[in-house]
């Protein structure tokens, strides 16, 4: 069998009482898109936030490649090679898309304990590339992301993950108010994933959204996985069936 990128292997996580995640084990493969689907509170975020080092399990392992990992924080997630891309806080309005694109890993010409100038025009000119890479076309790196619209600024993160060899990227409802037009270009970066070999997990409501792009589905309700089959053997009646 193939050695999974990424696995959970009975993860629990507590809140002031609550029980959020009740034994999650889930093992994805290398280039898989995985669809997590379910209602507020099934557990969806709370599984994202520990893959990405917002918090920490309280009991469970999650291995990367086969090791086991201690996601500490986001900074060390991103560094395990795991992207998470938020629906609103994906990118910086203010900042210009090369700065975004560099974000948390900006080069420096030179460097003094860590503080030093930054190699502008390095982050220009791989910026420029990047962004065409996953087929986007904008007029400057310099330009500030929030000229973007909602589906620019998703391709933006994408190319950060890409430009940075992330293995993993966690998208958390990327689709949300966005025009049909943007929408579908969004979904087409997902897809595109696959061609990249990096795996995906696609986090939506919008369970069409999910079938468009996901090879397997995954349902959550009250902090356990209920339903988990690949996207062309079921359908959204059956997926709705169990939550």
């Amino acid at each position: 069998m193939t050695m999974p990128i990424i696995e959970c292997r009975g993860l629990h996580k507590w809140y002031s009482g609550v029980h959020a995640l009740k034994g999650v084990s889930l093992a994805i493969t290398r280039g898989e898109i995985v669809g997590l689907v379910g209602d507020n509170g099934a557990g969806k975020s709370t599984l994202i936030k520990i893959l990405s080092g917002v918090h920490r399990q309280n009991a469970g392992d999650v291995l990367i490649e086969g090791k086991p990992a201690d996601i500490r924080t986001p900074k060390h997630a991103m560094r395990l090679g795991i992207e998470t891309i938020y629906q609103y806080n994906a990118t910086v309005p203010t900042m210009s898309i090369a700065r975004n694109l560099f974000i948390g890993r900006e080069p420096l010409q030179w460097s003094l304990f860590g503080i030093g100038l930054l190699d502008q025009a390095r982050m220009r000119q791989e910026s420029v590339k990047a962004i065409a890479d996953v087929d986007l076309h904008l007029r400057s790196p310099d330009a500030l992301v929030g000229e973007l619209s909602g589906g620019q600024r998703q391709g933006v993160a994408i190319a950060r993950g890409m430009h940075f060899k992330s293995k993993v990227f966690i998208l958390d409802e990327p689709t949300n108010h966005l025009s049909v037009k943007e929408t579908n270009k969004v979904i087409g970066f997902v897809k595109g994933l696959k061609t990249q070999g990096i795996t995906g997990i696609f986090i939506s409501h919008n369970m069409h959204h999910v079938f468009q792009s996901c090879d397997r589905v995954v349902a959550m309700a009250r902090g356990e996985i209920v339903f988990d089959k690949p996207a062309a053997d079921t359908s959204i009646d059956e997926v709705h069936d169990y939550l």
